[in-house]
């Protein structure tokens, strides 16, 4: 029997309209539990809002930069205050930024060659995205040959489907609108929280 899970293993992905509502959304998120909360580059004033949300925070929950594409938004990313980077796919140039700065990487890959050169870059965990295009399946053949890599799926990931990925072999979840829903852009922060239990609950039923 394994132990359960908890929200400390997710990455919760904020995207939105606008960075207005980081504070407090990045706040509920911290006080649930979550370990890691990823301000995408997608969202307008992302880059202005890593300290506030690294305040709002306090210490409970990483904060970090998604959408992260080539060397320009990997340091402009670390001058914000970002504690860790995601890319989208395969981004030499990102980990170079990541390695020499000493911050975590999640890099992402789907098929197996990609997933190899994540690795070779350095990455500290391989994001599989998107993983609503392969499911638990994939990943627990993917890591059949790869046990020493960390994989987290990203991209329709959801508290339905959380415990299929865990017992398949992900290291963590990367969840975002599935869990966020529209708390960025101004939709009620009880929804957020009741969304947030759903997914505690569904962590906790992993054996």
């Amino acid at each position: 029997m394994s132990a359960p899970a908890t929200l400390s293993i997710v990455t919760a992905v904020l995207r939105g309209r606008d960075s207005a509502r980081v504070a407090a959304v990045s706040e509920a998120l911290a006080e649930a539990g979550i370990g890691r909360i990823e301000l995408t580059l997608t969202t307008p004033g992302t880059l202005g809002a890593v300290r506030t949300a690294r305040a709002a925070a306090a210490g409970r929950a990483l904060v970090g930069v998604g959408t992260v594409l080539d060397r320009g938004t990997a340091a402009a990313a670390v001058e914000s205050g970002a504690e860790f980077l995601v890319t989208p796919g395969v981004a030499p140039e990102v980990a170079e930024i990541a390695s020499a700065q000493g911050i975590p990487l999640m890099m992402g890959a789907l098929s197996p060659s990609e997933v190899m050169r994540a690795a070779a870059c350095g990455a500290d965990e391989i994001k599989i995205f998107p993983a609503s295009a392969v499911g638990p399946g994939y990943l627990r053949a993917l890591a059949g040959p790869l046990p020493q890599l960390r994989f987290v799926p990203s991209g329709g990931v959801n508290a339905a489907g959380a415990t299929a990925w865990l017992r398949a072999g992900a290291a963590g979840l990367s969840i975002g609108g599935p869990l966020i829903g529209d708390a960025l852009d101004g939709g009620p922060l009880p929804a957020l929280r009741e969304r947030l239990a759903e997914l505690r609950a569904a962590l906790q039923e992993r054996s």
